[in-house]
C-alpha cells in the first residue's frame, strides 16, 4: 500500500496541473449534474413496517380521504380581538379558492365548520326539548285515553249490570236489544281507544329511538369537546387542508403552493402562519457559525504549519472535496427521497475529514522538508506513508457510515452513503490534490525562517521520557471515572423527532405551533389519528352506538382530552377518530398514551383499535431506531476491529481503542441529554426548547465517531506500533509514538471540534444536535480517551499490547503502516526521527501517522 501510494503521489506531484484540471472538471461535472438533476429535499421521516406505516395504508385502501398529507395554516387577528365579519368572509374565501390547488383534496373552512359544530349543537339541543315536549304531549295523550277508558268500562259495567237486571226481570226483547246495542257502541268505542293506544305506543317508541339516538349524540358531542378550529375567544382560527398525496410523497411543490397561496393574499388586521408539517424550513448547508468555525481551524493549521500557504492547502482540498461529494450526492436528490439533514451531514464530515487527511500528509511532507528530503520525493513519501495511515481511517469511516444501511432504515442508509461518499473523495483529494499542489507550491510550503533551518538538527524534535507506572495507573482511573460521571444523564434519554416548538423562534412554524399550544391546548399540536377495525361490518342504525362506545373507550385513557368520529367506511369495518392528546406530540404522555391505546383488548369481541398521525410516526420512528442501534452497534465494532486487526496486528491494542470509544460515546450521549432534554446549560448555545433526542442521533454518532476515533487511534498507535517494531522498548515506543503524532492529532481534533462546533449554531435542532454530538465527542475522545487512557493502558499492557497468536499473524495481510518497503529504498526518511531517553537509535522512521 505504501509503495502504491508512493508512486501516486509522486505522479500527482509531476503532473501536478493535470491532476488539479481534472478535479476542477470533476467538481464542474458534479455542479452541472446537481442543477440539472436534482430535486427538492424532505423533512419527512418514515421507516417501513411500523404500526402507524400498516395503519395508513389501511386508511388509504378504505378511507383514502384520511391517508393524504396535511397542512396547519395558523390565522390570528393583531390585537387579539374576535375576527370581523370582514376578516372571516376573506379567510373563507381564501379555504374555498385553495380547494382548486394542485394536489389538494380538500380544505376546511374553520368558520363553516364552527358553524356546522354550532348548529349540531343546538340541533341536539333543539332534539332533546322535542323529544322533552313530545313526551309531555303523549303522558297527557295517555292520560286522557286513560280517563277515557275508565269511564267506557264504567258505563259498560253500568250497561252490563241493566241489562242483567232486565233480563232477570222478564224485560221485553226489544229493551234488551237496545241495551245491546248501546253496549256495542261502547265496545267499538273502547277498540277506538285501543288503536289510539297503539298509535301512542309507536309514537313513544319512535320517541324513545330519538332520544336515544339524541343521547348517543349528545355523548358524543361531549367527548369531542375541546376540538375546535376556532378558539373561544374567537381570535384565531385554523385551516386544515388535506392533500392527495400521503405525507412522505407530498412534494415540495404542492406544499410551497399552499402556503404561497394564503401567504400572498394578506388579510388587514390578521396575521397567517404555517405548521411544520408545510413549512418546516430546510436548514442551510453553510452559514455564519460554520463559517466561525472554518476560520478557527484556519487559525489552528497557521499555528501548527507555520505559513498561510501551509494552512490554506488543507481548507482548500477539503473544499474541493467537499464541492465534489455534496453536489454528486444531490445530484440524486430528483430520484431518490433525501432528507434535507442528508447534505449537511455530507458537508460536516467532508469538510472535517478533508482538512484532518490533507493535514496529516502536509504535515508529514513539512517535516520532511525540513529534514533536508527532496521536495518531490518528500511529496512522494509523505503520501506513502501518511497516505497509507489516511486510506486507513478513512476506510473506517467509510465502512461505519456504510453500515448505516444495515439498519433497514432507508433514509438512515442515506444519509450513510452520502456521508461514506463524502469521506471516500476527501480521501482520494488528499492523496492526489494534496500532493499536486503541494508540487506546486514546492519549498514556499515553508516559511522564510523555516526555510533557513531546513537540515538542522532541531528539526527532528527532542528526546522524550516514558510515563511513570503511578502516574498510568491514576490517568487510566481518573479518565475512567471522569467519562462514566459525564454518561450519567444518558440512563434518562427520550428519543423523538422535533416538532414545532424546535424550530427557529422567529419562523412561522414556531409561532404557528406557540399560537396552536396557548389558543388550542398543547395536544392540539400533534392530535392522534385512532382508527377502529371491526371483524363484522356494523348496520347504519347500529353505527351512531357502536362510535360512541369506542369513543367512550378512548375516553377512558389517562391524558385523552377529546375524542370525535371523523369517517367510517363504506362497508362500516374501518372506523377512524381524532383523538387529541393533553400534552404535546413530544411528551412522555402521548408516548404512553399510543401504546396504552394499542395495548388495548379487543373492544366487545371484535374491534381492534390502531393508531397513526404526526405524533404516532415520529413515535414509532425512534422506537424503531432504537431498537437497531444494538444491532448496528456491533455490526461497526465487529468490522472495524477486524481492520484494526490488520493494521496493528495485536488483540489487545483494537479492544482497548474499542472500550475507550464505548465510553466516550456514552459520555457524548450524557452531554447531549443534559443539555438538549434537561436544557443544562441551553442558553449558552442559544438553545431556546428542549425535547426528546433526535431518534437518529445517537445511531448516527455511532458510525461517525467511531470512525473518527479510531482515525486518531490509527495516528497514534500506529507510530507507537512503528517504535516499537523498529527496537524499541514497549513502554518506550508508547511515549515515543505518542511525542511523535500527539501535536498533530491535537490540531486535528481541534480543527474536527471547530468545524462541528460551528454547526451548534445552526438554527436548525436537527443540525445544531448533530453539530453537538460530534463535536462534543470529539473532544471527549480525542482528548480523553486517545491522549490520556489509551496512553495510559499501552503503558500498562507493556509487551502484552501487541500480542498476536502465530497463526493468526502469519494469514494476516501486511499493510505495511510503517513503510517499510519505503524506508529499504529512501534511506533519507531516517533523517526524520524522534529518539527516546533509553534509545540512541532513532525509531520513528517510516510512521505512518505524521512523523
Amino acid at each position: 500500500m505504501a509503495a502504491l501510494l508512493f508512486r501516486l503521489g509522486s505522479f500527482a506531484a509531476r503532473r501536478a496541473w493535470t491532476v488539479i484540471v481534472s478535479w476542477v472538471v470533476i467538481l464542474g461535472i458534479g455542479v452541472g449534474a446537481f442543477l440539472t438533476l436534482g430535486g427538492t429535499l424532505s423533512n419527512s421521516f418514515d421507516i417501513p413496517g411500523t404500526a402507524s406505516g400498516a395503519v395508513t395504508d389501511q386508511l388509504a385502501e378504505k378511507l383514502p380521504d384520511t391517508a393524504g398529507g396535511t397542512g396547519t395554516v395558523v390565522y390570528r387577528t393583531d390585537d387579539g380581538e374576535p375576527f370581523t365579519d370582514e376578516q372571516k368572509r376573506e379567510i373563507s374565501d381564501l379555504a374555498a379558492s385553495a380547494e382548486d390547488l394542485d394536489g389538494v383534496a380538500s380544505v376546511v373552512d374553520p368558520f363553516d365548520a364552527q358553524q356546522q359544530q354550532d348548529e349540531q349543537a343546538q340541533k341536539l339541543a333543539d332534539g332533546t326539548k322535542q323529544i322533552d315536549d313530545g313526551r309531555t304531549q303523549l303522558d297527557a295523550g295517555q292520560a286522557q285515553l286513560d280517563a277515557g277508558r275508565a269511564q267506557l268500562e264504567a258505563g259498560k259495567q253500568q250497561l252490563s249490570d241493566a241489562r242483567a237486571q232486565a233480563e232477570a226481570a222478564g224485560a221485553p226483547a226489544a229493551q234488551l236489544a237496545a241495551l245491546d246495542a248501546q253496549l256495542t257502541a261502547l265496545d267499538g268505542q273502547l277498540s277506538e281507544l285501543e288503536a289510539q293506544q297503539e298509535t301512542l305506543d309507536a309514537n313513544r317508541s319512535e320517541l324513545d329511538d330519538n332520544e336515544k339516538q339524541v343521547e348517543l349524540g349528545s355523548t358524543l358531542l361531549d367527548l369531542a369537546d375541546g376540538i375546535g378550529v376556532v378558539s373561544e375567544d374567537g381570535s384565531t382560527a385554523i385551516v386544515n387542508i388535506s392533500f392527495v398525496d400521503p405525507r412522505l410523497e407530498l412534494s415540495e411543490e404542492v406544499k410551497q403552493s399552499a402556503i404561497a397561496h394564503f401567504q400572498d393574499e394578506p388579510i388587514d388586521g390578521v396575521e397567517v402562519e404555517f405548521g411544520t408539517d408545510i413549512a418546516q424550513g430546510v436548514p442551510e448547508i453553510f452559514g455564519i457559525g460554520e463559517a466561525v468555525g472554518l476560520a478557527f481551524a484556519a487559525v489552528v493549521l497557521i499555528v501548527m504549519l507555520g505559513s498561510l500557504v501551509a494552512a490554506a492547502l488543507p481548507i482548500v482540498t477539503a473544499i474541493v472535496g467537499v464541492g465534489v461529494g455534496v453536489t454528486a450526492s444531490l445530484a440524486f436528490s430528483g430520484v431518490v427521497d433525501m432528507a434535507s439533514v442528508t447534505p449537511v451531514l455530507g458537508v460536516m464530515l467532508g469538510l472535517a475529514v478533508g482538512i484532518d487527511y490533507s493535514l496529516f500528509i502536509v504535515n508529514r511532507h513539512r517535516k520532511q522538508l525540513l529534514a533536508g528530503v527532496p521536495v518531490r520525493e518528500s511529496i512522494g513519501l509523505a503520501t506513502g506513508t501518511s497516505g497509507t495511515a489516511v486510506v486507513f481511517a478513512g476506510t473506517t469511516v467509510i465502512v461505519a457510515l456504510l453500515a448505516l444501511n444495515v439498519t433497514g432504515v432507508p433514509f438512515l442508509g442515506l444519509m450513510g452513503t452520502v456521508g461514506a461518499v463524502c469521506v471516500a473523495v476527501a480521501v482520494l483529494v488528499a492523496i492526489t490534490l494534496a500532493p499536486a499542489i503541494l508540487g506546486l507550491v514546492g519549498p514556499r510550503l515553508l516559511s522564510r525562517r523555516a526555510r533557513a533551518t531546513i537540515g538542522q538538527e532541531h528539526a527532528a524534535g527532542k528526546p522524550v521520557k516514558r510515563m511513570s507506572t503511578l502516574r498510568a495507573v491514576v490517568t487510566a482511573v481518573v479518565s475512567v471515572v471522569a467519562l462514566l460521571i459525564i454518561a450519567i444523564p444518558a440512563m434518562s434519554m427520550r428519543l423523538g423527532l422535533p416538532d414545532g416548538s424546535s424550530e427557529p423562534s422567529d419562523s412561522t412554524s414556531y409561532r404557528a405551533f406557540q399560537t396552536v399550544d396557548e389558543q388550542f391546548g398543547e395536544g392540539a399540536n400533534g392530535p392522534l389519528l385512532v382508527t377502529a377495525t371491526l371483524d363484522d361490518a356494523v348496520s347504519d342504525d347500529d353505527l351512531l352506538a357502536t362510535q360512541v362506545t369506542i369513543a367512550e373507550k378512548i375516553a377512558d385513557q389517562d391524558d385523552v382530552v377529546a375524542v370525535a368520529p371523523i369517517a367510517a367506511s363504506d362497508d362500516n369495518t374501518l372506523l377512524a377518530f381524532q383523538v387529541l392528546p393533553e400534552e404535546g406530540p413530544n411528551s412522555a404522555s402521548t408516548e404512553k398514551l399510543v401504546q396504552d391505546l394499542r395495548s388495548l383488548p379487543e373492544i366487545d369481541g371484535g374491534i381492534t383499535l390502531g393508531v397513526a398521525g404526526q405524533a404516532a410516526i415520529n413515535i414509532d420512528i425512534s422506537e424503531a431506531l432504537a431498537n437497531v442501534l444494538p444491532l448496528y452497534l456491533v455490526v461497526v465494532v465487529g468490522l472495524s476491529l477486524l481492520i484494526m486487526i490488520v493494521v496493528f496486528r495485536s488483540l489487545l491494542v483494537p479492544l482497548i481503542a474499542t472500550g475507550g470509544f464505548v465510553l466516550s460515546l456514552f459520555a457524548t450521549y450524557g452531554l447531549i441529554v443534559a443539555v438538549f432534554q434537561f436544557g443544562w446549560g441551553a442558553e449558552i448555545i442559544g438553545l431556546h426548547s428542549t425535547g426528546p433526542i433526535l431518534s437518529f442521533l445517537p445511531v448516527i454518532l455511532v458510525g461517525i465517531l467511531f470512525g473518527l476515533a479510531m482515525d486518531y487511534q490509527l495516528f497514534l498507535a500506529s507510530g507507537m506500533r512503528e517504535a516499537f517494531v523498529h527496537g524499541a522498548s514497549a513502554r518506550d515506543a508508547v511515549a515515543q509514538g505518542f511525542r511523535a503524532g500527539r501535536s498533530v492529532v491535537i490540531a486535528a481534533a481541534l480543527i474536527m471540534v471547530s468545524v462541528f462546533g460551528g454547526f451548534i449554531f445552526s438554527e436548525s435542532t436537527i443540525i445544531r444536535s448533530i453539530g453537538f454530538g460530534l463535536a462534543f465527542g470529539v473532544l471527549l475522545d480525542a482528548f480523553v480517551v486517545r491522549m490520556l487512557l489509551m496512553p495510559a493502558l499501552m503503558h500498562l499492557l507493556g509487551r502484552s499490547a501487541w500480542w498476536l497468536p502465530r497463526w493468526l499473524d502469519r494469514i494476516l495481510p501486511n499493510v505495511d503502516m510503517e513503510g517499510a518497503a519505503l524506508e529499504r529504498d529512501h534511506p533519507g526518511m531516517k533523517a526524520v526521527a524522534v529518539p527516546t531517553t533509553t534509545d540512541s537509535i532513532p525509531t520513528t522512521r517510516g510512521s505512518g501517522r505524521s512523523a
